[in-house]
């Protein structure tokens, strides 16, 4: 539950600060950070490992379906400018790689994966401060 709260505060200021928000498109914190970014009136993608739209939560605006299990948390990395991570377990253990992989920033909001490379931050806000100012710097927002 304290991921979730952390993840939809995420989605919030991410959407606040103009950008769309990419999840793998399922539930717990896929769903809070979507749901977050939805009542800030932000754009939402889901990028879902199953063969059905069916699979994905109620806040996404955009659905992809891969069919690919979990080969999906590649799409979702390249798909964005930066990625935050929220708790999480293998599976986003294995986005850090491939975002660190594909020169994505990545920042860890704590607690979390204790991976080189990545930026820690201690609140949402300053994991989104961190994303938002890496994007920018990147060229891309």
């Amino acid at each position: 539950m304290e991921h979730e709260e952390r993840a939809q505060e995420v989605g919030r200021l991410l959407a606040r600060g103009g950008a769309t928000v990419v999840t793998g498109g399922l539930g717990e914190v896929m769903a809070a950070a979507a749901r977050g970014a939805k009542s800030a009136g932000g754009t939402t993608v889901g990028i879902l490992p199953g063969e059905t739209r069916t699979d994905g939560n109620e806040w996404l605006d955009h659905v992809v379906v891969t069919g690919i299990g979990h080969g999906r948390n590649l799409a979702v990395v390249a798909s964005g400018d930066a990625v935050i991570a929220v708790g999480g377990r293998y599976g986003t253990l294995a986005e850090i790689g491939f975002a660190l992989t594909l020169g994505r920033p990545v920042v860890v909001l704590e607690p979390g994966w204790g991976v080189d490379g990545t930026q820690r931050a201690q609140t949402p806000g300053e994991a989104v401060e961190f994303a938002l100012a890496a994007a920018r710097h990147t060229g891309v927002t």
